[in-house]
């Protein structure tokens, strides 16, 4: 074992006995517990706020997008260091720090008077999650030595991933109904607080010995390639894809990637180490979770604004229309867990994103008018249940075979992926989006109806490429992964995401 209790502080519970359980290690996964859900809960709270702040703020359609990608790049992009720094500086002081960094950056963005500063609150509050996320994670590795109790701990860690999704859209729909759309960022500020200092007394410190090492030129690479990508994207919406903006940035990204792999061939101690990502059963993991979330975040999106901007619902009303989408996502893991040491990664992976790609491509019959019941309704259940299918076993295959080194890192890249996906997504399929309003209104006029139905167009067009990019994944999947049933405990006491 590399790791080991640090020296104790003023704030750390006395030292126990070598491998003494921690007597409080129920009280310390409740406080773990509520950070995960704090953190998943920002997510969905968001999207259901969203249309409220690009009208309150005067966000441009190309630009609302920073709002989700904004948090999910500085996430995604920095959640392999924060777990570097958490197991270095000491997770329990990773975790505290990173709930205080995550309140003051959610504070800044419900003061936010302008767009600007709402996006940098949002990058803030993303790169903050990064170093608590993994925290908490390790945290509960730490504290459940024994193997029964770790399972059930990661098991209360995985419910808490998936259903506060749900109690996140109910949240934001009545703060943004009856309070105010600041108030789904505010929110995070007095329970971060209050959960940090609950977990100075109860909390136990782990830190990994050894030099600490971190590959700050590969994740400043990575980060900024990545963001001068979304941006390009973000651009194409204003000036086109042949504008000389929108190349040069495409282009810069391109090279800071390239920077990036070249960084990690040569560095002693990897952000990524490419032996990881090249192996073929979890680089098609890892493909295919970025290509998921691409499609799934962006159906979130658009789906949102079609819900209060075209069918005219509250936010309460949106909040409750997606609520048989975290249900489906439960359901459907749950048996996913159980289907998996029967039928193996492949079929359950591939089979789940070929459903959820049929139940995005079924919203293609949305109008001004639909019914939810008879057209949203049967389209969300079936993602739902195709995701959920799809999750389980693509974070199994992600650690077959890793060395133990690199399970950690093998085990943050499911997430990581669909979160670099989620960004690159929406940001895309949203610049697809404004590009097909715009034709269409150059062909009908700018009547009352030619911009309603422009909407339904875009809409339509950009479902039609969520649909993609998951068929992608499915396609992806059958053809990368080929490993057989052994890989059902291949991640046996690995909560699975997905919220």
């Amino acid at each position: 074992m590399t790791d080991t209790v640090a020296a104790r502080t003023d704030h750390d519970p006395a030292p126990l006995a070598d491998d003494a359980p921690d007597p409080r290690r129920w009280l310390a996964l409740s406080i773990i517990a509520v950070a995960q859900l704090m953190v998943v809960l920002d997510a969905s709270i968001v999207n259901i706020a969203l249309p409220h702040a690009q009208d309150a703020l005067h966000i441009s359609t190309a630009n609302r997008q920073w709002m989700v990608t904004a948090y999910t790049l500085a996430f995604g992009g920095l959640l392999l260091l924060g777990g570097r720094i958490a197991d270095y500086v000491g997770r329990k002081r990773a975790f505290i720090w990173g709930l205080i960094g995550f309140a003051l950056a959610s504070a800044l963005g419900g003061l936010a008077p302008n767009a600007g500063l709402l996006f940098a609150a949002r990058a803030l509050q993303g790169a903050f999650a990064a170093v608590l996320a993994p925290a908490a994670l390790s945290l509960i590795t730490v504290t459940f030595t024994e193997s029964k109790e770790r399972a059930r701990a990661f098991g209360v860690y995985g419910a808490i991933s998936g259903g506060g999704a749900a109690i996140g859209l109910i949240l934001g729909g009545l703060l943004t109904e009856y309070a105010s759309w600041r108030w789904c960022l505010l929110v995070n500020v007095p329970i971060a607080l209050v959960t940090a200092l609950a977990a100075a007394p109860i909390v136990r410190e782990s830190r990994t010995e050894g030099r600490a090492s971190y590959d700050l030129p590969g994740a400043l690479m990575v980060t900024a390639g990545l963001v001068a990508l979304v941006y390009g994207f973000t651009v194409a919406a204003d000036d086109g894809w042949s504008d000389a903006r929108t190349l040069g940035l495409l282009a810069g990204a391109v090279a800071l990637l390239v920077a990036f792999v070249v960084i990690e061939m040569r560095t002693s101690a990897p952000l990524l180490p490419l032996r990881v990502a090249l192996e073929r059963n979890r680089g098609g993991s890892f493909l295919a979770s970025l290509f998921t979330g691409a499609g799934l975040f962006a159906m979130f999106l658009f789906l949102t604004f079609y819900f209060q901007q075209t069918l005219g619902y509250s936010a309460l009303k949106t909040g409750l229309a997606f609520l048989p989408f975290s249900g489906g996502i439960i359901v459907s893991a749950g048996v996913a867990s159980q289907l998996l040491p029967r039928v193996g990664p492949r079929l359950l992976a591939g089979g789940g994103a070929v459903l959820a790609a049929v139940g995005m491509a079924l919203l293609l019959r949305v109008g001004l008018d639909t019914g939810y019941a008879s057209h949203v309704l049967p389209s969300v259940l079936l993602i739902s249940f195709g995701m959920g299918f799809s999750f389980v076993p693509l974070s199994s295959v992600a650690l077959i075979g890793v060395d133990p080194q690199d399970a950690g890192v093998a085990s943050a890249l499911v997430n990581t992926t669909q979160q670099i996906g989620g960004s690159l997504g929406t940001a895309l399929l949203n610049t697809v989006f404004a590009t097909a309003v715009s034709g269409y209104l150059a062909d009908h006029g700018n009547s009352r109806q030619a911009v309603a139905q422009s909407q339904i167009e875009g809409y339509t067009t950009a479902f039609t490429w969520s649909a993609v990019l998951v068929a992608i994944a499915a396609v992806v999947t059958f053809v990368m992964v080929n490993a057989g049933r052994e890989a059902a405990t291949a991640a046996e006491g690995t909560p699975v995401h997905v919220g």
